[in-house]
């Protein structure tokens, strides 16, 4: 089955009430403590998104690391972009999560031969090793004090590694998403926690993708029917104050 049908098939039936992206992003009246809303062009009506509580929430920003952004086109603008939608949650005092893939020399080791992707990766040792500046997080959107950063040795966030309990413990049912790619870990990372019952919020202006296409269909087709989709320009409307 070639890729694009399968993400098709993924997406399942329509969910009521779940966000698209075709609209232009308008908060209501009354600033941060109300909903902001999409307009949908097919009805023209308005689906509000409940405020996000800072206290409860994390940005995860996912793979932002030399090795993936080298392979899109207009990474600047992407970067640029990057580092306001952080810039944001930090000022409301929310929790921010780095997550990269990283390898040391016992994790190529336990790649199996039929893990498609990771196979491939440690076929060419050194390619993503710890140390490496290629697998670092970009400077330009680089963790501060406080940040938390996660070593992942594969695709999505929640796999081997213990963001789902540092949530859990930190109280925190509310994640918003950035990432390169959106066809990896964002696509995984989503999938994961909709299963663990967080609630999620793509930044679909954050994420990035080589295939303009799978972009596309995962953005207005699979996403929705899990996450909530908003550009970074919507986000302030949605941050209440910090307490």
């Amino acid at each position: 089955m070639k890729r694009r049908t399968f993400l098709a098939r993924m997406a399942g039936p329509p969910v009521l009430g779940a966000a698209s992206l075709h609209g232009s992003f308008e908060p209501r009246p009354g600033g941060n403590t109300e909903s902001a809303t999409v307009q949908t062009p097919t009805t023209g009506t308005a689906t509000p998104h409940a405020p996000i509580d800072p206290q409860h929430s994390a940005l995860l920003v996912l793979d932002y690391q030399p090795a993936w952004i080298k392979t899109l086109t207009d990474s600047d603008t992407l970067l640029s972009r990057a580092a306001e939608t952080i810039a944001l949650p930090r000022e409301a005092g929310m929790q921010v999560v780095y997550a990269r893939v990283a390898f040391t020399p016992a994790d190529y080791a336990a790649v199996p031969e039929h893990n498609i992707i990771f196979s491939q990766l440690a076929s060419r040792p050194g390619g993503v090793d710890d140390d490496s500046p290629e697998t670092a997080v970009d400077d330009r959107v680089a963790p501060d004090t406080g940040d938390k950063v996660i070593r992942k040795t594969r695709v999505g966030a929640f796999a081997r590694t213990d963001l789902d309990e540092w949530l859990r413990d930190l109280a925190i049912d509310t994640l918003i998403l950035a990432g390169i790619s959106t066809s990896g870990v964002v696509l995984s990372t989503v999938c994961d926690a909709a299963d663990r019952d967080y609630r999620l919020i793509v930044l679909a202006d954050a994420c990035a993708d080589q295939d303009p296409t799978i972009q596309e269909l995962l953005i207005h087709k699979v996403f929705p029917q899990r996450a909530e989709i908003i550009t970074v320009g919507a986000l302030p409307a949605l941050l209440q104050p910090a307490s």
